[in-house]
């Protein structure tokens, strides 16, 4: 399980989500020179004890119990450096012997054409390997593949591409991923820039829907944020509140 470094940030807060609630433990990093270099301190702190172990840009994440790996990049790409932390992960993933690949994202909801309207902001992609597997279950969960769009909108509405735009490394590893066997399955939202917070509850609930992380206290709960566990760093989300002394 990873986010993509997408619009809003919406996959990595959902990430956060599922670390802090499942109380995962952290188990390495992922070395590598195609994200921003940073430094910073536990964002899961629970206690003054373990508030001063410090996190870096990639860090790798386990529950044994639930098989479950997690991935969460902190850091945006260098450019140009999609394609070798593509190229990076996928090996990593085949030398692991991981069984399938979920894909965290989001999409510029100004961007959606007039079918993606419709409906549920939340879409799902499959690469064919993993169709075979649990094609049937997502036409049970009622969920909505992505749509494909006119490659030339207006001059051949026949030919349709993937276009994930604000997705990020998106497209490119789903592609990847395709032409490599791998079985991924890529879980989005459309959305937009400002505070996503609930569209990391959404999307982290669509999450559940499928792998059922943790039991929902209610179907009919309107608030999401009481099945999942807040973790401390989202305290300073928006930074810290405005200085006294300015008034």
């Amino acid at each position: 399980l990873q986010p993509a470094v997408s619009v809003g940030n919406v996959g990595q807060l959902a990430i956060d989500l599922v670390i802090s609630t499942l109380d995962m433990t952290k188990v390495g990093y992922f070395y590598t020179d195609c994200l921003v270099p940073m430094v910073g301190n536990n964002p899961y702190a629970t206690a003054e004890e373990n508030s001063v172990e410090l996190s870096i840009n990639a860090e790798v994440y386990s529950l044994p119990s639930k098989k479950l790996v997690v991935l969460q990049i902190r850091s945006p790409f260098i450019k140009n450096k999609y394609r070798p932390f593509c190229q990076a992960l996928l090996s990593w993933v085949k030398s692991s012997n991981c069984a399938r690949v979920l894909l965290l994202s989001s999409s510029h909801a100004y961007q959606r054409d007039d079918e993606q309207l419709l409906g549920s902001p939340l879409r799902y992609l499959l690469t064919p390997d993993l169709q075979k597997a649990v094609g049937g279950l997502m036409q049970e969960l009622n969920w909505k593949e992505m749509e494909k769009v006119a490659a030339y909108p207006g001059i051949n509405d026949a030919e349709k591409v993937l276009h994930i735009p604000g997705g990020g490394i998106t497209k490119l590893l789903f592609i990847e991923s395709c032409s490599k066997g791998i079985q991924m399955a890529v879980l989005l939202k459309f959305c937009s820039e400002g505070d996503n917070i609930p569209d990391a509850f959404a999307l982290v609930n669509y999450l559940n829907e499928w792998l059922q992380l943790i039991r929902s206290e209610s179907n009919n709960s309107t608030d999401p944020s009481s099945q999942w566990k807040i973790p401390s760093s989202w305290r300073l989300l928006f930074g810290n509140g405005l200085p006294p002394a300015l008034f």
